[in-house]
């Protein structure tokens, strides 16, 4: 019996979780998956209010209690430093040792795509980001602050144990979802020493699996190659910056931010689901945001979970929505956000 921790955070972020929530309830009446959903308000008006952003001890409690977190998205103006949004998602990334970052790019209706005459087999496939390690550990600081002589440094941080675990985890994937090639992205012609080091384990990890194509490009040249011939990819797997931007890119490849799910995982253990898209405080309550990331991220934990043929009606029935326009202005339809989650629960609850 699954336990969920459901955490709504900011903005829009609560408007789209209830209609995530939604969708697992109407799976809870036609399943006997039993999920249990315990919410936590955990976001910008407890941090005002408390000054706790997120207890310390909830993490053992999140690791110890929970098989997944779903996460709305985090921030608000109100605190300018997010700093609450920082210690609670990146709290859960590295406290929890969540080193997959899973960003499937599946482009559900050829109308969505901005690139002419590509139509949804040439946008199909998943990029894996390494999600502990690089420029986001927070390792460097600032010298002669507020002087013409002021230096900012910032470390890049990799490690043998963190690149090999996140390249074997894309081949694994790659091997288990019998996808014919695993791309590797760096820019190892300039930053010599990390990257290098990518390179050196892709290709040693590469070995075990000689029935999979591998593939090295430049950064640069990868997302050249993801707007003018995406349909070459399968399985991308790159460093935490570089896996930032090109899983925004995807994104755009697939209809936008509105569409992007991901799933910040360590296998075997809890580990966390959130919709990309940002918090947009001054459109929440209005009834505008489209919840189909947060709805499509609930697949990704279904999937995460061992439940692949749900998650499958989860994506089906999205699809449904997008073809026959029932969806937010933003996909061409005039549903608000309650309207689309009621579509979803009510064409789900016909697949079961």
């Amino acid at each position: 019996m699954p336990n969920i921790a459901v955490v709504p955070g900011d903005g829009i972020g609560i408007d789209v979780t209830v209609e995530a929530v939604k969708v697992l309830e109407t799976i809870n009446r036609n399943t006997n998956i039993g999920l249990e959903l315990t919410e936590f308000d955990y976001g910008a008006e407890k941090y005002l209010k408390t000054g706790i952003s997120i207890p310390e001890e909830m993490f053992d409690t999140f690791r110890n209690e929970f098989d997944a977190i779903f996460l709305g998205a985090l921030g608000d103006p109100r605190v300018p430093d997010m700093a609450h949004a920082k210690d609670i998602l990146l709290g859960m990334r590295f406290k929890l040792d969540l080193y997959v970052n899973y960003r499937p790019v599946k482009l559900l209706n050829k109308k969505l795509c901005p690139l002419r005459d590509k139509t949804e087999k040439d946008v199909n496939f998943v990029a894996f980001r390494e999600n502990t390690e690089g420029l986001y550990v927070g390792m460097g600081g600032i010298f002669k602050q507020g002087t013409p002589e002021e230096i900012a440094i910032q470390e890049d941080v990799n490690t043998r144990k963190g690149v090999e675990r996140i390249i074997r985890h894309a081949f694994e994937y790659a091997a288990r979802k019998k996808l014919p090639t695993v791309t590797m992205s760096d820019k190892s012609n300039v930053l010599r020493f990390g990257h290098d080091l990518w390179l050196r384990v892709f290709e040693e990890v590469g070995t075990e699996y000689p029935d999979i194509e591998k593939q090295h490009m430049y950064v640069d040249a990868l997302t050249m190659q993801m707007v003018k011939r995406p349909e070459q990819f399968h399985c991308i797997v790159t460093c935490n910056m570089f896996g930032d931007i090109v899983t925004d890119l995807g994104a755009q490849l697939q209809g936008g931010l509105g569409l992007a799910a991901s799933g910040n995982i360590h296998p075997g253990q809890v580990s966390l689901f959130e919709p990309v898209h940002g918090s947009a405080p001054k459109y929440q309550g209005q009834n505008i945001a489209n919840p189909l990331a947060a709805i499509l991220t609930v697949g990704i934990m279904l999937e995460t979970l061992g439940h692949q043929e749900i998650a499958d009606k989860v994506e089906k029935t999205v699809a449904k929505a997008i073809d026959t326009n029932n969806t937010t202005r933003d996909l061409g339809g005039s549903l608000g956000t309650d309207g689309v989650g009621d579509y979803v629960a009510a064409e789900l609850e016909k697949e079961f």
